[in-house]
């Protein structure tokens, strides 16, 4: 007779943790997958078997792989969002160290194992299709990215706001796919330094 699994470990006074629902365990296995592989490169069979649900219910709760893909991006949107604005919350009042904060955890992220760059970026790459339903979270979430560096360089004081925040822009592109090439040592790690540099040359003083 096959041995039960093990109960889980609960301790006196605290609640167990609920397990995940169906819809939750396929997001996160997704989330994992698409980012790891690729979203064209994930199909739904491996999705709902590394999830441990079934193939109607992934349908019930997303009416195609596009749609689970979308989710996928707005999920790591908010997971960018997350950490750019807690370094923005770190140094209330200056945008420089601000952005200089969250540019030293991005080169610290990009030199480590398993670091697949910007998951939007990626899936901009992989998704030309202006109306595909991932390149649009995808759009949508590098033009606020824009606005909220360019509000930055004039916060800084640039001469030509706009100007600056491109450039940083490319910066932090760049970070991205260059970090899937070099890895360890690669130039990814210096993007908090180079964007001072930049910086420096745009804002007076």
């Amino acid at each position: 007779m096959a041995s039960k699994p093990p109960a889980p470990s609960v301790t006196p006074g605290i609640p167990a943790p609920k397990p995940l629902l169906a819809a939750d365990r396929i997001r996160k296995t997704a989330r994992e997958m698409f980012y790891r592989d690729g979203i064209r490169a994930v199909g739904v069979d491996a999705i709902v078997t590394q999830a441990g649900v079934t193939k109607p219910s992934l349908y019930r709760s997303f009416s195609s792989k596009d749609e689970l893909a979308a989710t996928y991006l707005r999920d790591y949107d908010a997971e960018f969002w997350a950490r750019f604005d807690a370094a923005c919350a770190a140094h209330p009042g200056d945008p420089r160290a601000q952005l200089l904060d969250y540019l030293s955890g991005l080169g610290k992220r990009a030199v480590q194992n398993g670091y697949r760059g910007c998951g939007l970026t990626n899936a901009a790459v992989e998704y030309p299709e202006s109306e595909h339903p991932a390149r649009a979270v995808a759009v949508e979430h590098k033009l606020m990215l824009r606005r909220r560096l360019n509000e930055m360089a004039a916060g800084m004081g640039a001469a030509d706001p706009q100007a600056l925040a491109d450039g940083l822009l490319l910066l932090i592109e760049g970070a991205f796919v260059s970090s899937q090439l070099f890895g360890a040592g690669g130039p990814a790690g210096r993007v908090a330094e180079m964007a001072d540099k930049l910086i420096q040359a745009h804002v007076p003083g």
